[in-house]
């Protein structure tokens, strides 16, 4: 299948720059990764760790971007935006879970995504240590991993009872929203903390059925929704609108599945 993008994108092109931006990071990421690391802290209270690997993937996976599309939007996690007349805008987070990252816990990933006119169009997940990337493109999601080269599909799971469903942690919820959280756990089969970007990548290939999160960022988000739509899932915010700014999301296999859950989200005051 070859796929289409808005006002006549080039495909090819973007499948390259995705990957060459991925690798660029790659060589950054994980020559650190499980290494004694300086870590800081962006914030003043609590905690939100940045590392040299996160700046310096950030800015090589910007220079691919501008080298193929000097006239598109950049959107960043660790640097100012790169502003632009074009309707398109990459979203980039260099190092998803930087806090698995420093822990050596391999289920960080780099997020590369590309928006236009604010709806998330392509999308990447690489996770260099195990080799693995997942790739949504327009009508297909891809699951790489070494001479593995796959069409991912979402589970059949309709049911909030059968499906297995993943938070990065309890704490997303604190902010009065824990009865929210507490609701959907008790009904979900099981339910798997701590895997950051890795388990929607999961959910695109129909290992875990459901992700609920709440308070993300545009950067953690936008790129994995073209890699889980596009492998037949659904994702939006917990109204059922477009998920792409971030803020309380919800991702699915299948319709029905989202339904039930938006539904009980909703009945508790989500």
């Amino acid at each position: 299948m070859t796929p289409h993008f808005p006002d006549g994108l080039d495909a090819d092109r973007v499948l390259r720059t995705l990957l060459a931006a991925a690798e660029a990071a790659a060589e950054l990421t994980l020559s650190r990764f499980r290494t004694p690391l300086a870590v800081e802290n962006k914030f003043a209270i609590g905690f939100d760790p940045v590392t040299e690997a996160d700046l310096m993937a950030e800015t090589a996976i910007r220079k691919v971007i501008e080298e193929a599309f000097p006239d598109h939007g950049i959107t960043g996690e660790e640097w100012d935006p790169k502003a632009a007349d074009s309707a398109f805008e990459w979203i980039i987070d260099p190092i998803d879970g930087t806090r698995a990252y420093i822990s050596g816990v391999p289920v960080w990933g780099t997020l590369i995504g590309l928006t236009h006119r604010g709806r998330a169009v392509a999308g990447l997940m690489a996770q260099p240590f195990t080799g693995e990337s997942w790739i949504g493109m327009p009508g297909e999601t891809h699951y790489v991993h070494r001479d593995t080269n796959a069409v991912a599909r979402t589970s059949g799971v309709d049911k909030l009872a059968k499906a297995k469903l993943s938070t990065t942690t309890p704490e997303l919820f604190s902010n009065g929203l824990a009865d929210v959280w507490t609701a959907v756990r008790n009904a979900a089969l099981q339910c798997r903390y701590g895997l950051d970007c890795y388990a929607y990548c999961l959910l695109a290939s129909g290992h875990i059925d459901l992700v609920v999160e709440a308070g993300l960022k545009n950067v953690d988000i936008a790129p994995l929704i073209p890699i889980i739509e596009n492998a037949g899932g659904i994702v939006t915010n917990w109204q059922g609108g477009p998920a792409e700014t971030g803020g309380n999301c919800i991702a699915a296999a299948t319709p029905a599945l989202h339904a039930e859950t938006l539904a009980l989200i909703r009945r508790h005051g989500g």
